[in-house]
């Protein structure tokens, strides 16, 4: 079981990886920064459960934030290199 989600979570990461390597389009590229950082949640509570710990908590916190704080610093970025 963990091995099979552990596998998931790095196909999923290169499909982010090549996805934000090879785009153009702000959408997709958020879409695939979100696919990293849900590969990372899948492997963090995976990890967790393997060996016994919280890793729910951090997983979390990764799926509340980040998704509201990528496109803000995408979007304060160009205006301050101006």
């Amino acid at each position: 079981m963990i091995s099979e989600a552990l596998i998931v979570s790095a196909i999923l990461f290169v499909i982010g990886v090549v996805g934000v390597l090879t785009r153009r389009n702000a959408i997709i590229l958020f879409m695939c920064a979100e696919l990293m950082l849900n590969a990372v949640n899948l492997s963090f509570v995976a990890l967790a459960k393997l060996h016994n710990v919280t890793g729910h908590v951090f997983v979390v916190m990764v799926m509340t934030t980040l998704p509201f704080a990528l496109p803000t610093v995408v979007y304060v970025t160009p205006e301050a290199a101006i």
